[in-house]
């Protein structure tokens, strides 16, 4: 997900209406009753299967306009259909190829309006024209400066966690998956890119066509439009950029081959086709966002001797963990960015050696204790399942979901032995592909498909201090940097002598840096 960056670099409301649900499948395959309190839509009764888009990118007024076709599973003949908007002018509907009626609800905080489309039981094809506004919280306008070439306009989208709802009327819970196909138009002498399969080269018509075949939810739509180039990596990856930086980032990325091979032979086949990184211009404010297909990342991690690539491994760990199998509300956060952050490392451990996974744990333990120790041990928010009810789920982005998530798969592995839970891993990703679940949902899959009854290893794990209760569990599993022992000793012989050339006698990895940064006075 996206994470706001210099914290660490390899990751660089009730409503007034009727609660909504999310579409979560049950073992038989039955939609269940999931309440998603950031969305307005009542998918359990009338749900989104698929999206044809056709929208024209205009950088005079900074608006996309356009309509959505959407293919529509009326499960229950309701006599309406509740998408999510916010800010969008809505200027038509269609049902079927005929006009419908429809109202918007009241404006809500983070949340913006429900859109109430009139249906019949056998509806199949929405069709709703609108134009998004000129300040859409997803939408990134950036001038000619805000680029590296200086010359042309860039547009980057940003629809996690909930502003996919306002550049597209959506169904904009991550219980609701769909597959969708796009036309975009755009100034001819641009590329536009989306998290599908995507075009190599610019065209001569400014016209471009996409199609996502694996069913994803909103959050994961995404855009870019600018001067892009493309450089191949390899038979299934490479690198989007300005075309000053693709060499660049197309040498930085260079294994990005090796990390899916790593990823694959832990966990399974990487179901996406094609996994390509497009580097966004210097005014990207995040570290990097896991969009199928094409993982959005920061330019800041052109460091130019490969040190920073932690962050791929994170993103492609999202095609996983978060793309294949996905939070079902922003409430269960932890099952995406958890899990994540456990695959990144061991991602990195395959392929960077085991030194190097150490490190981040032990430098990601650190941020965990730190934020905890700034929110206090029984503060709520310190929770993995938690309720973000009545407040922007945007709030949920920290190293709790991140860290301490980590560290409770660390425990069940230490619990039940790595092997015996790759193995766990493995079946779980495979068994619940395209699939959206809930905390429940997977201790549930855990109690059945890997304690099996065993009371020793349920005491073990204790899964309800680390999901429900707040604070650090009693049963924290230990990390370990021999590396880090070095530089303490240099940084005590420059704390007791004032000589930094003490310092200069150890040349620091990126790692290493951080450590030493984060012990440095606070009075320095």
């Amino acid at each position: 997900m996206k994470k706001l960056l210099l914290v660490i670099p390899y990751l660089l409301i009730l409503s007034s209406c009727q609660l909504p649900v999310s579409s979560v499948k049950d073992k038989n395959g039955e939609p269940t009753q999931i309440h998603d309190p950031h969305s307005f839509a009542e998918p359990a009764s009338a749900v989104v299967k698929h999206l044809d888009l056709d929208i024209k990118v205009d950088f005079s007024s900074k608006q996309i306009s356009g309509t959505a076709d959407w293919t529509i599973n009326n499960l229950k003949g309701a006599d309406n259909i509740v998408f999510d908007t916010r800010n969008l002018l809505i200027s038509k509907i269609m049902t079927d190829g005929q006009e419908t009626t429809y109202t918007m609800g009241d404006e809500e905080e983070f949340l913006g309006r429900p859109l109430t489309v009139k249906i019949r039981p056998g509806t199949r094809k929405i069709s709703i024209t609108y134009t998004t506004s000129a300040d859409a919280a997803a939408l990134q306008w950036l001038t000619p400066l805000q680029t590296s070439g200086k010359v042309h306009p860039y547009l980057f989208t940003q629809s996690q966690a909930i502003l996919a709802r306002t550049w597209i009327p959506c169904q904009d819970s991550p219980g609701v998956r769909f597959t969708y196909n796009a036309a975009v138009t755009v100034p001819k002498e641009l590329l536009a890119v989306m998290s599908a399969i995507n075009p190599t080269e610019k065209n001569q018509t400014g016209i471009y066509h996409f199609k996502q075949p694996s069913p994803i939810p909103s959050y994961l739509m995404a855009l870019a439009v600018g001067d892009i180039a493309f450089k191949a990596v390899d038979k299934r990856t490479g690198v989007y950029a300005e075309p000053t930086v693709v060499d660049k980032a197309a040498w930085e990325f260079a294994d990005m081959g090796k990390m899916i091979n790593a990823a694959e032979k832990l966990y399974g086949p990487y179901k996406w086709g094609r996994y390509d990184v497009l580097v966004l211009p210097p005014s990207f404010p995040f570290g990097g966002m896991e969009n199928p297909m094409l993982t959005f990342a920061t330019p800041t991690v052109l460091a130019g001797d490969r040190s920073l690539v932690s962050l791929i491994a994170h993103e492609l760990a999202h095609n996983w963990s978060g793309n294949l199998v996905t939070n079902a509300t922003w409430n269960d956060f932890w099952l995406n960015e958890g899990f994540t952050t456990y695959l990144e490392r061991r991602i990195i451990e395959e392929v960077y050696g085991k030194e190097d996974a150490n490190m981040q744990e032990f430098l990601g333990r650190q941020s965990l204790i730190n934020l905890v120790n700034e929110l206090g041990e029984t503060n709520p928010d310190t929770r993995l399942k938690n309720d973000f009810t009545g407040r922007d789920p945007d709030e949920g982005v920290s190293d709790i979901a991140y860290e301490k998530g980590y560290s409770f798969l660390r425990v069940i592995e230490e619990s039940v032995g790595r092997k015996k839970f790759d193995i766990f891993l493995k079946e779980y990703f495979d068994s619940h592909a395209f699939q959206s679940i809930t905390t429940k949902q997977f201790l549930s899959y855990l109690d059945s498909n890997l304690i099996k009854g065993s009371k020793s290893v349920k005491e073990k794990i204790n899964s309800y201090a680390w999901i429900y209760q707040p604070g650090m569990p009693a049963n924290m599993p230990p990390t370990n940097a021999p590396a880090f022992k070095t530089i303490d000793t240099l940084i005590a012989g420059w704390k007791q002598t004032g000589d930094t050339h003490i310092l200069s006698r150890k040349e620091f990895n990126t790692n290493e840096y951080l450590y030493f940064i984060s012990h440095l006075p606070e009075d320095i």
